[in-house]
């Protein structure tokens, strides 16, 4: 009873606690709440005024690009006024003197209207009296002006032709008489213009072979053979369709005979690979370069030449296997040499000299190298370099007319060189060529008139006209022959000369009954 009496007794204590508490928890709720929403408003005006701020600087930003892009603007729309207004000065500039030079224009074209108003004035006058002149003239003459034209005209042609046709056989004539006398001159300073110069060169050699199974073991297992025997010789080896043939290709015609003898040696003992292609190749190169120098001393003694330097012989020798439009080159030196000696002999030069020069005119087409310069000059610059003397040097370099020519052996050796290359069977031509030059021959002869038939024989080397003898006579044919020689002389490239053989032949026929 105590204890519920007591606990009766402190309940309306605790039930006021508890009252109080919650009032006083509600209390300090509300404060905390008023203080967040004051602590909210404050921030949010913090955030405004930012925001307000931010918005200001850009708004001024904007402002200060968009009153730059309108003063650039302004600069350049400036700028462009100054350009236009320049322009339009210039212009007026233009415009005003184009207007005084079209003034200028108008007063002198209208000077000369006036002197050509004049002019033509007199010239009506001139006519005029040009008119009475030709009149009365022809009453004196009973010709009209045009028959006294073509009159005085074929008169003046007749004359003229006469004259000539006189003054070239009397030239011809004193010639003649003088011939004995200046014959040196005339030979030397003429003859040089006999030859033109030609260089078409082989540069192909073709392998026979005894059946084309061969072509295969040359080729070897995916090219090798073929590729070393390339590379060893410097010769382009060409196998195709052709029947038991192989072409070698080469501008070096050594090189190239290198090769076709060591293809020669291989196919014959029937190794081939790449370590018996070299060593062929090697042995083969080596027994040339031998040879070479055995056929430049042999050449030397055949000819009676002593004291070439054996550089020197030993590129006479390497023209054993070069051809000029297909002459062996060995074979023409040793022809101009022969005949450079016969003429210095006849002319009262010295031979030796004359055939030393002849012999090695040519020694530019053959050197170690491929220099770009004429062989003339090549050969000059190597034979002064081995110790020649300055005629022959000259010679040498002169043949071709690259220098100019210091002594009597330098046009020597230029005639001999023209003669042993235009000599009939000398040298090939290729056939389409050489039947159209003697076409050419013939239609220039017959291009004239008065001549019936035309032929080209002996090679061309002679052109047969004949000719109708009730048009042309005796003098006529001797000018007509002259016409046509000259005439091929302008017109026409050949080696050697032409001659023009003009036949005027009249026939009487009777009959007997």
């Amino acid at each position: 009873m105590d204890i519920i009496s007591i606990l009766i007794g402190l309940l309306p204590g605790a039930v006021l606690g508890v009252v109080g508490a919650n009032i006083m928890l509600k209390k300090s709720s509300q404060q905390k709440a008023r203080k967040f929403l004051e602590d909210a408003k404050t921030e949010a005006e913090v955030v405004k005024k930012e925001k307000i701020f931010q918005a200001k600087e850009k708004f001024l930003h904007l402002k200060s690009e968009h009153e730059k892009l309108v003063n650039e603007k302004n600069n350049k729309m400036s700028q462009a006024e100054n350009r236009i207004g320049q322009k339009e000065e210039s212009l007026n500039k233009k415009l005003k003197q184009s207007n005084q030079q079209e003034a200028d224009h108008n007063r002198k074209q209208s000077r000369l209207n006036d002197q050509l108003a004049i002019l033509e004035e007199k010239e009506k006058m001139l006519s005029k009296v040009y008119a009475e002149h030709v009149q009365k003239l022809e009453q004196v003459s009973n010709l009209s002006a045009e028959e006294a034209k073509a009159e005085m005209t074929e008169a003046l042609k007749e004359e003229a032709r006469t004259n000539a046709m006189a003054l070239i056989q009397e030239m011809t004539e004193e010639a003649k008489i003088n011939a004995n006398k200046e014959a040196k001159k005339i030979v030397i300073q003429t003859i040089q213009r006999v030859a033109t110069e030609h260089a078409i060169e082989n540069s192909v050699s073709v392998f026979n072979i005894e059946s084309d199974d061969v072509k295969g073991r040359i080729i070897g297992r995916e090219g090798r053979n073929i590729r070393a025997l390339e590379a060893a010789t410097g010769v382009e080896i060409i196998v195709d369709d052709t029947p038991e043939a192989i072409i070698l290709s080469c501008f070096d015609p050594v090189r190239r005979e290198i090769a076709r003898l060591a293809l020669h040696q291989l196919v014959t003992d029937g190794r081939i690979h790449p370590a018996k292609i070299e060593e062929v190749v090697a042995k083969t190169q080596k027994r040339i370069e031998e040879e070479i120098v055995e056929v430049g001393k042999r050449t030397a003694i055949d000819l009676g030449i002593h004291g070439l330097h054996p550089e020197l012989l030993r590129m006479v020798g390497r023209m054993k296997y070069r051809s000029s439009y297909g002459q062996n080159l060995l074979q023409h030196s040793r022809e101009v040499a022969n005949l450079c000696a016969t003429m210095a002999s006849e002319l009262g030069l010295n031979t030796k000299v004359a055939k030393r020069a002849g012999l090695l005119h040519d020694i530019g087409k053959v050197p170690d190298d491929e220099p770009e310069l004429p062989h003339a000059i090549l050969g000059m610059k190597i034979a002064e370099k081995h110790g020649e003397k300055p005629d022959v040097c000259n010679a040498i370099g002169a043949h071709h007319d690259e220098i100019e020519m210091t002594s009597m052996i330098s046009p020597l050796v230029q005639v001999c060189d023209a003669i042993s290359g235009a000599r009939p069977g000398a040298r090939r031509e290729v056939v389409e060529s050489y039947i159209q030059r003697l076409k050419d021959l013939e239609t220039l002869a017959m291009s004239h008139s008065g001549v019936e038939k035309a032929y080209a024989i002996q090679a061309g080397r002679e052109l047969r006209v004949m000719v109708d003898c009730d048009r042309i006579d005796d003098k006529q044919a001797s000018e007509l022959s002259y016409k046509i020689s000259t005439k091929i002389q302008e017109e026409m490239t050949y080696p050697g000369q032409v001659k023009v053989t003009l036949i005027r032949e009249t026939r009487a026929v009777s009959y007997a009954k």
